[in-house]
């Protein structure tokens, strides 16, 4: 049994910190904003008021909050986790934020003695849930293997990129793959719908060949049936392809699509879709064509 902090119990969090648990973990959390999950409490957790005393109680520190700025904040503010670490511990940040932002993190918190990995995941809120989540990380060899299994109480897909940083450059790259994808079924329904043809036979028949994907199975689904409560929110893939452009920029690279993307994305937030599921971009091509694939 290993002791670890969990700094961020949202919609993925949650659930990652209660199948650690499970695997007969035992668990503490911060109470500097929010009291603890009752449902983390009930199964044995240990809430400590600040993320340093978490620290201090845990050898492995887990932080899974929404973006770079949150991140570097319960590691560095005033009683964070940096105050509460050193030799013998392993800080894992598993949110997804900035790659360059990482790297100066990890350099920090290396500098008191304590190892460092980022190790984002995809899968959303499902494959949190079922513990099969994919998780890509960034970090020493041997500091990986020490936290494997950890990582293998949340994920199945799991895979050490290279040093740190690349965990979030992976992580990164997923979520324009993922962006891309949407949109293009996204595109490919409404062309059905507004030709005529029924959007939910098509994607039926077109899971059958080569177009067929996960996104089209699921989020296609979502979006032939309306329902699009995340999910994974449309405004925070706004801030992973955020990370992707600013990165791209730095790098001198051109990402059309991904820019593409971003525009249908914020056409979703200026119609007040901003905590839709991204499987909701489609609205916001809906909304440019004045048509719905939707009969209601």
């Amino acid at each position: 049994m290993a002791k670890i902090g969990f700094i961020g119990t949202g919609i993925m969090g949650l659930p990652m910190a209660q199948n650690l648990q499970k695997a007969g973990h035992q668990i503490f959390v911060s109470t500097h904003h929010d009291a603890a999950p009752a449902a983390l409490v009930e199964a044995g957790a240990i809430g400590l008021g600040n993320p340093k005393e978490v620290a201090q109680e845990a050898e492995f520190i887990i932080v899974m909050v929404p973006d770079t700025p949150q991140v570097e904040d319960v590691l560095f503010r005033k009683d964070g986790i940096a105050e509460g670490v050193g030799p013998n511990k392993v800080v894992i940040d598993m949110s997804s934020i900035s790659p360059t932002a990482t790297k100066t993190f990890a350099e920090k918190i290396k500098a008191t003695g304590a190892q460092y990995l980022d190790a984002p995941v995809s899968g959303g809120e499902v494959g949190a849930k079922a513990a099969t989540l994919s998780i890509m990380v960034g970090g020493c060899p041997n500091t990986f293997e020490r936290a494997l299994p950890l990582l293998q109480a949340m994920g199945k897909n799991i895979t050490r990129v290279g040093g740190n940083g690349d965990g979030q450059t992976a992580k990164v790259a997923n979520q324009i793959i993922v962006a891309l994808n949407i949109q293009a079924v996204a595109e490919a329904l409404l062309f059905a719908a507004k030709n005529g043809a029924d959007p939910a036979k098509v994607r039926e028949a077109l899971m059958g060949g080569f177009a067929s994907s996960r996104i089209l199975e699921v989020h296609g689904e979502r979006m032939v049936k309306g329902t699009f409560d995340p999910g994974f929110r449309i405004s925070l893939h706004q801030k992973d392809l955020n990370l992707a452009l600013a990165g791209a920029r730095e790098l001198g690279l051109n990402l059309p699509n991904t820019a593409n993307a971003q525009q249908v994305f914020s056409t979703c937030a200026a119609i007040g879709g901003s905590n839709w599921d991204h499987s909701g971009l489609i609205k916001g091509l809906e909304h440019m064509a004045n048509f719905s694939i939707r009969k209601d």
